[in-house]
């Protein structure tokens, strides 16, 4: 029983770990560009999207495909850096082991 009693506060200080690792992740943000430059998105560490900045320069109404192209290109890319950022401190927290259905 002594084993599971320190089991039990293992996890309990895991938890309480994540629960700050989620608020900083909150605070912490990826800028990513596409097209050069022309579309940047920002997102932070929970994967919400916080902004997305065109230039006026690459919006071509005979073009609209480019400019959704360099939007969704931006967007999957900025998803990508966030969600290496959460598992990488995670991993932190975990110490490198996969816990299925956690991030």
């Amino acid at each position: 029983m002594k084993n599971m009693g320190q089991l039990l506060k293992q996890a309990q200080q895991m938890q309480a770990k994540m629960t700050v690792l989620q608020n900083e992740m909150a605070n912490r943000e990826v800028e990513v560009a596409a097209g050069g430059g022309m579309v940047k998105i920002k997102m932070n560490g929970k994967q919400e999207l916080l902004s997305i900045k065109i230039d006026p320069e690459c919006v071509d109404p005979t073009d609209v495909e480019m400019l959704e192209e360099l939007v969704k290109t931006a967007f999957s890319q900025a998803l990508k850096e966030s969600q290496e950022m959460m598992s990488t401190a995670m991993s932190k927290i975990t110490g490198g082991v996969s816990i299925p259905g956690l991030f």
